[in-house]
């Protein structure tokens, strides 16, 4: 319902009860349109068809789809079988009459995977809508423009069920998403001596068919992500709702890694996942991934020389960085060993602080730079009150350390 008041007072008695007649008959804004009731016969459609999908009746969730689109819907509700839904909504925020009998929906379209998403993870949709004999049909449904392609638009999926994890995979060997599975299901314990809040202790994994296909579940071109074995999608705005975090893999990149690199990178990815909740707009980039890769290489027996190469490489050439690397030194750019020395930068920033301060003043450092109210002086007043330095003591402190640990 909508309620306006025209004219510059409210009148009273009679006078009002007239006025509001007319307003009933006539508008007292010719701007202002009911809306079409098509929408909430649309909505209508569209609610049984969600109810259809969860409740796997392929009969009624066809009934919805014109003949001229019962293909594509019979395609996308067999290769959904796999995956766990507790959850499937649309919400239609609009609609556009295109012709006699003919409307395009604006659409909200929702889903949350069963023991995983608290809530719906919500993508933009268009559907076009067919009448007749006094009813709906879907006749067309694509992605708004902007909107990522859900994984099983782009092939059937597999799923495999870790004990902390699940694989959802296009295109992929079981073998493979079972290997992935079981490496995730190791990093949730690495994390978890680490990360001492409260986590959901499991990881959701989406390994698509290609770099390509990767950037479709991104909304982005995929090759900003060539040689990035791995990246972690979600909200660092928590609330109790909020779907979970993806972990999606670039097939390609994670493909030719050994044994040990696919295991830091799913380790890697999980402490994002872990720590998705304390990682705020206030947190630099530095501090993320670098506690991310801190999390991945404890424990093992690399070496700061074996694991940052590119970093010692410029150590060892007198060029010893003079502060940390900003945010837009981890773009993708194409220049990989820039890249490579911002995340070693990092991680060598997160290892000193576990060295000297100790590891649970590093998660508390972490924590109380996340809950800072912005950007500015978040790191600051983090090292002041956990710490007890200064960004220029700490900076000049870092920089030894690299010589220590590089040259």
């Amino acid at each position: 319902m909508v309620e306006r008041v025209c004219g510059a007072r409210r009148p009273g008695g009679a006078l009002l009860a007239l006025l509001l007649a007319l307003a009933a008959l006539v508008g007292c804004s010719a701007g202002v349109r009911p809306a079409d009731p098509a929408l909430r016969e649309v909505q209508a459609v569209l609610d049984r068809q969600a109810r259809a999908l969860l409740d796997r009746d392929e009969t009624a969730w066809l009934a919805a789809a014109d003949p001229a689109h019962r293909a594509a819907a019979r395609t996308e509700f067999r290769r959904l079988a796999e995956v766990p839904l507790a959850g499937w909504s649309y919400r239609v925020t609009g609609v556009d009459r295109t012709g006699e009998g003919r409307l395009t929906a604006r659409v909200e379209r929702g889903h949350r995977i069963e023991g995983f998403d608290r809530g719906p993870l919500d993508a933009g949709r268009v559907m076009e809508f067919a009448e007749r004999d006094g009813r709906w049909y879907v006749t067309a449904e694509r992605p708004a423009d902007g909107a990522p392609r859900r994984l099983w638009e782009q092939g059937e999926v597999a799923a495999v069920r870790g004990a902390r994890s699940l694989v959802l995979g296009v295109g992929q060997d079981r073998d493979r998403l079972a290997e992935i599975a079981r490496l995730a299901d190791r990093a949730v314990p690495a994390v978890d001596a680490v990360w001492r809040p409260e986590w959901a202790r499991r990881v959701l994994v989406l390994v698509p068919a290609s770099l390509d296909a990767m950037g479709g579940l991104l909304a982005t071109d995929g090759s900003r992500y060539r040689g990035i074995a791995a990246v972690t999608t979600g909200e660092t705005e928590r609330s109790a709702a909020s779907p979970a975090d993806r972990v999606i893999v670039n097939p390609e990149a994670y493909g030719v890694l050994g044994a040990f690199g696919r295991e830091v990178i799913l380790t890697h990815e999980t402490v994002h996942v872990a720590t998705r909740a304390h990682t705020s707009p206030s947190t630099p980039v530095w501090l993320s991934e670098g506690f991310a890769d801190w999390a991945a290489y404890r424990g093992g027996d690399r070496t700061p020389a074996q694991a940052a190469p590119e970093l010692r490489r410029a150590v060892l050439a007198g060029e010893v960085p003079a502060a940390l690397p900003e945010d837009g030194d981890f773009a993708f750019t194409g220049d990989s060993g820039a890249l490579a020395r911002a995340y070693e930068s990092g991680w060598l920033a997160c290892a000193m602080i576990a060295d000297r301060w100790g590891e649970e003043r590093l998660t508390a450092f972490y924590r109380e730079v996340g809950a800072h109210p912005g950007r500015d002086g978040a790191v600051e007043s983090a090292l002041r009150k956990v710490l007890d330095t200064t960004p220029e003591e700490f900076t000049e402190d870092w920089r030894a350390y690299l010589r220590e640990k590089l040259a």
